[in-house]
């Protein structure tokens, strides 16, 4: 994806120079590893403090660090998606090697996911070839408005589709190339081989260390991160202009950092090739442009939630 520095679609700011956008797409591994080191070095100090509390006996004193600890793991996510796009860092290895780390963790392969991602933005908001629109759970009444808001639903299906490629060795979804089917089931089954030694691991071991320090927290903080994620295209606009079918979301520093600067994420998808850390640069230059503006992600939340209701509502009238 790296080699795509604009949205076709997109309608091109006059203040943005082609030198301009050259210089956003610089990138930098400096950059890059101060941003993941401190997200990873986040992830492994709250770690530390739940494996200390538990160990004493302090289970319910853990429980608000589990929490926080969801969320930095769940939110690993954004590690996984700005090395898909090879721009966390100048050099591809790094940006493999940190992506695969990363996709390790929260369930998500990360070579299929990059094809999966590649798709996205091909065909972003397109119901009939956007792969988030396909696999995404379509809720029809506030039961499965709440389960797909909790990101569980995400969870088990991307699980169930990693074992059906490393068991059946059978990729047939569309946005897997024939040429890369065999690489996709290689490394579906490295990854279900990681988490069976682990596994082992700990019956061995009788610890419930890494249930408490990254199981538990990954499955928690998807309460955060799928709210988050819908934020971004919910509701928007079905139209190829990344000005109008993505959403930017304002919001505080802390979430920024949290999710790479992808608040900006009209920004991101129409200038996919510009580093995380030049997003806030680029939404100077084209916030003009912008149509669909959050107030935050509170606020968005419940646009997207009366907007899924209309659609199910809408639905029903039809029938």
């Amino acid at each position: 994806m790296s080699d795509v520095t604009t949205d076709e679609f997109a309608p091109r700011p006059k203040l943005l120079t082609p030198a301009m956008l050259q210089a956003l797409c610089r990138r930098s591994t400096s950059q890059g590893a101060l941003r993941a080191l401190a997200h990873y070095g986040a992830i492994i100090v709250v770690g530390t403090l739940i494996g200390l509390i538990v160990s004493a006996d302090g289970v319910a004193w853990a429980l608000p660090l589990v929490l926080v600890q969801g969320v930095l793991v769940a939110f690993l996510f954004m590690a996984v998606h700005e090395t898909a796009h090879k721009t966390a860092f100048d050099g591809r290895t790094l940006n493999v090697v940190v992506g695969t780390i990363s996709g390790f963790l929260i369930g998500l392969p990360y070579e299929y996911y990059c094809l999966f991602h590649w798709e996205h933005h091909r065909h972003t908001q397109d119901p009939e070839r956007d792969p988030e629109l396909i696999v995404g759970p379509k809720p029809r009444s506030e039961t499965q408005l709440a389960i797909a808001y909790s990101g569980l639903v995400q969870v088990a299906g991307r699980l169930r589709l990693l074992l059906k490629h490393a068991v059946t060795g059978e990729v047939t979804v569309p946005w897997v190339p024939a040429g890369r089917r065999a690489t996709i089931v290689r490394e579906a089954r490295c990854y279900v081989a990681g988490y069976t030694v682990l596994l082992l691991g700990l019956l061995v071991l009788h610890s419930a260390l890494l249930l408490w320090v990254w199981v538990l927290p990954l499955l928690l903080g998807q309460f955060v991160l799928r709210p988050y994620l819908y934020a971004e295209h919910v509701g928007c606009d079905h139209t190829k202009s990344a000005f109008h079918n993505t959403r930017t979301t304002f919001t505080t520093r802390v979430v920024h950092w949290l999710a790479w600067n992808m608040p900006y994420h009209v920004e991101h998808h129409a200038y996919p090739a510009v580093p995380f850390h030049a997003l806030p640069k680029l939404h100077e230059i084209v916030d003009g442009e912008i149509k669909h503006r959050g107030q935050g992600y509170v606020a968005v939340t419940r646009q997207t939630r009366a907007w899924f209701r209309q659609q199910w509502e809408g639905t029903k009238a039809d029938l």
